[in-house]
């Protein structure tokens, strides 16, 4: 096995995740089979009871792990499903030792952190890193490994040092560390500053780390006396000195690897140039060029409760993204904070309720995420009102769902008190209530998380014919409330269809209004599986709608059979759909309506 670590210097929000996926996508089109690993030195066990303002969106795994949103970028760019294991927090790793201190596997040694801690994070590395997340048996060739936090932060110093260790246990050509840091430019004298690397490395190296290869983060490509300045100072040959600059959109940043051949340092240091194939990114290049070159816009209002920091919908944003690049629009986001839109804004702060109603009502379609507790509650139930009534595209997920089915109630069924148990534990007309397998007591996990299987019970619904018409289908779920199953005859007699539910009936995973152009809410969050080229088919159905091209969507669901995937060789295979002329990946990228990588 070989390991690719990329850490960061000088400060946060570097793009380190962006840089492990994009490395991790190089090497697989070079004919690798890769995975990765994401540790996150805070003391959480995992991601899941974070507040997304402060951190971002929790993702979820198949196997219901809430993991860092940096594995969302993984599966993204990488194409593969990652397990909870693939995300180690210093949390996991100290209940893991702790419980075997307890159970005396220590034989009464000290336990200390040094050798037992650190011992653990590579134990776990290594168990980690065997785990098959491409779909075929046995490890992966290469693991990515990215290093969270910034070096000289103190919490990540037990990851440091056990990295320190790993190297010199599994030699330096199977190690190669890769130092993601600021270059900046101060504005008065417009030279490319190289002090602050300079000290990063310094620290690094310090701490028993020295990085083989620089990415260095600026607003313009490094300058050549710039290369060769940071290749003196910090000990690394000047080819291996990359800049990670500005660009248009992150899909950009594997083809600035490729063309500073950063993909051939990695192999001189891994050893591997004699087995590598080209990189094979041509799809991937059409795809970042033409997104840059979209200009007929879609205009989407996201209604959420975190718009602060738009991280907190990544996996949203992605997948509006991948949509509207499949269907050739340049998409224009509106977030829209939901509380805004409420009564009671509109006596304290006028002037935006006024700009939240505007950005809604100009909108070509609405989208309306999940979330946890009362704030922004009313906000949404009125935009998903405004879109039933005016015939706008509609896409609720999770809450957003609930709430449609909230709506209804209220306006269509008369039910002025209908409510979520989550939201009025003594609410007459409970249309959403607590699962019976969660936990009101613990919060960490306990929800309904992970991969469920949702059956069509109506195979002439628009949900049934996005996704290509399928008896069932595999999404990912996070939730700890759902529908009233004793109140669905009275919404379904209504007008307001359950076209997806799971295996038992008793659970309802999509809802659908069938005499509206586009009105659908989903339990389960289809974002997570959206994927550049393979839009969820919820988002392009979103899209498609928004855009007047429903019907064009639905036509091509039912007839595409196969997509064009990145094959372990580095090559495309070929693929064709019904009726169409046989020719290769690269002729149909032009020929198709939608995108692929």
């Amino acid at each position: 096995m070989k390991y690719v670590v990329v850490s960061g210097g000088v400060v946060s929000g570097l793009g380190k995740g962006v840089t492990a996926s994009s490395i991790g996508l190089i090497l697989k089109s070079c004919g690798f089979r890769v995975t990765a690993i994401k540790i996150d030195p805070y003391l959480n066990i995992d991601a899941g009871t974070m507040s997304p303002i402060e951190h971002g969106e929790v993702y979820v795994l198949d196997d219901g792990g809430e993991v860092d949103l940096d594995l969302g970028n993984y599966e993204r760019f990488m194409d593969i499903k990652l397990t909870r294991e693939n995300n180690i927090t210093t949390g996991k790793v100290y209940k893991h030792v702790l419980e075997k201190e307890r159970r005396g596997d220590y034989l009464g040694k000290t336990v200390q952190v040094v050798p037992h801690i650190t011992d653990a994070i590579q134990e776990w590395i290594e168990r980690a890193a065997r785990i098959p997340v491409d779909g075929q048996s046995g490890p992966a060739d290469v693991c990515v490994i990215e290093l969270g936090g910034t070096i000289g932060d103190i919490e990540s110093m037990p990851f440091i040092e056990a990295l320190g260790q790993f190297s010199y246990r599994v030699g330096s050509e199977n190690f190669c560390l890769i130092h993601v840091s600021l270059v900046p430019v101060l504005n008065v004298v417009g030279e490319q500053k190289t002090k602050p690397t300079q000290h990063s490395v310094r620290d690094l190296r310090g701490l028993g780390l020295s990085p083989n290869i620089l990415a260095c983060r600026s607003t313009k490509p490094l300058e050549d006396n710039v290369k060769a300045k940071l290749s003196q100072f910090c000990h690394v040959p000047m080819e291996n000195v990359v800049t990670l600059y500005d660009c248009p959109n992150i899909w950009h940043i594997p083809l600035l690897l490729q063309e500073q051949k950063a993909h051939e340092a990695i192999l001189r240091v891994l050893n591997l140039k004699g087995v590598a194939k080209e990189p094979a990114l041509e799809e991937w290049s059409l795809m970042a060029k033409m997104t840059d070159k979209l200009h007929v816009p879609v205009r989407i209002a996201v209604v959420g409760k975190y718009t602060e920091l738009l991280d907190s919908y990544l996996s949203i944003h992605k997948a509006l993204l991948h949509a509207s690049v499949a269907r050739r629009k340049k998409l224009v986001i509106d977030w829209i904070s939901a509380s805004d839109l409420e009564q009671g804004v509109k006596k304290e702060n006028p002037d935006a309720y006024k700009a939240a109603w505007k950005l809604l009502k100009g909108a070509d379609g609405v989208l309306v995420p999940g979330g946890f507790g009362h704030r922004g509650v009313e906000g949404k139930i009125l935009a998903a009102k405004y879109a039933r009534e005016n015939r706008v595209p509609y896409l609720g997920i999770c809450l957003g769902m609930q709430l449609a089915v909230i709506e209804f109630a209220r306006t269509v069924l008369g039910m002025p008190d209908a409510n979520s148990t989550e939201l009025d534990a003594n609410t007459k007309n409970p249309c959403v209530i607590f699962m019976p397998e969660g936990s009101k007591t613990h919060m960490g996990g306990t929800m309904r998380l992970g991969s469920r299987r949702t059956y069509f019970h109506a195979k002439d619904s628009k949900s049934a014919k996005l996704y290509g018409s399928k008896a069932f289908v595999d999404e990912r779920h996070r939730h700890r409330y759902e529908v009233n199953p004793a109140m669905v005859p009275r919404f379904e007699s209504s007008g307001l269809t359950f076209t997806g539910k799971d295996e038992t009936g008793q659970r309802m995973e999509i809802i659908e209004l069938p005499n509206h152009p586009f009105y659908i809410g989903a339990q389960f969050h289809p974002e997570y599986k959206s994927r550049p080229g393979k839009p969820s088919p919820l988002f392009l159905g979103l899209i498609g709608a928004a855009s007047g091209e429903l019907d064009s969507v639905l036509q091509q669901s039912c007839q595409e059979t196969v997509v064009p995937r990145l094959q372990p060789n580095g090559k495309f295979e070929r693929v064709y759909w019904k009726g169409a002329p046989k020719k290769p990946v690269s002729v149909l990228y032009s020929l198709c309506d939608r995108v692929y990588s």
